[in-house]
């Protein structure tokens, strides 16, 4: 099974799948914010951002998209953390163009009708990275068109 395996049913699921996908997706952001922390902690005031998954697939997929455990981690995280001046927050990251699969089907089903941008998503993240976000810990900011929110009215 690869790491981006479809769903299985509980019945299913092989043990060794989950332990492997867990190990490609998760297990490196622990040992680069292992690997960082102690320099981090001495300067006083870093950024941790995890790209993760949109929320756009249905619970019982959760299983199969191990990162969303990013967005867990950037949360205990940033518990963990808050005093020593290091941040940790998330950014879900949507549809960019210029080659979306099933693009039509997105574009109806989001309030701005557009897939994402690149640099869009690279703007979100230089954001948490910079010091004017020095105040936000914990979060997940969803960056793709708003639909996070809902699909579109029109």
């Amino acid at each position: 099974m690869s790491a981006t395996s479809d769903q299985q049913a509980l019945g299913d699921v092989d043990l060794d799948a989950p332990d492997a996908i867990l190990r490609l997706n998760l297990h490196p952001a622990i040992r680069a914010v292992q690997a960082a922390l102690p320099r981090m902690r001495a300067n006083g005031r870093s950024r941790v951002v995890n790209i993760c998954s949109s929320p756009s697939a249905s619970p019982s997929e959760l299983l199969m998209r191990p990162q969303r455990g990013l967005v867990s981690f950037a949360r205990t995280w940033a518990l963990e953390l808050a005093q020593t001046g290091i941040t940790v927050n998330a950014v879900a990251p949507g549809p960019t163009e210029p080659n979306c699969e099933g693009e039509y089907q997105y574009l109806t089903g989001v309030s701005m009708h557009r897939l994402g941008r690149p640099d869009e998503i690279a703007a979100a993240i230089q954001f948490l990275l910079s010091e004017d976000a020095g105040f936000i810990t914990g979060q997940t900011l969803f960056v793709y068109c708003g639909a996070s929110i809902g699909k579109a009215l029109l």
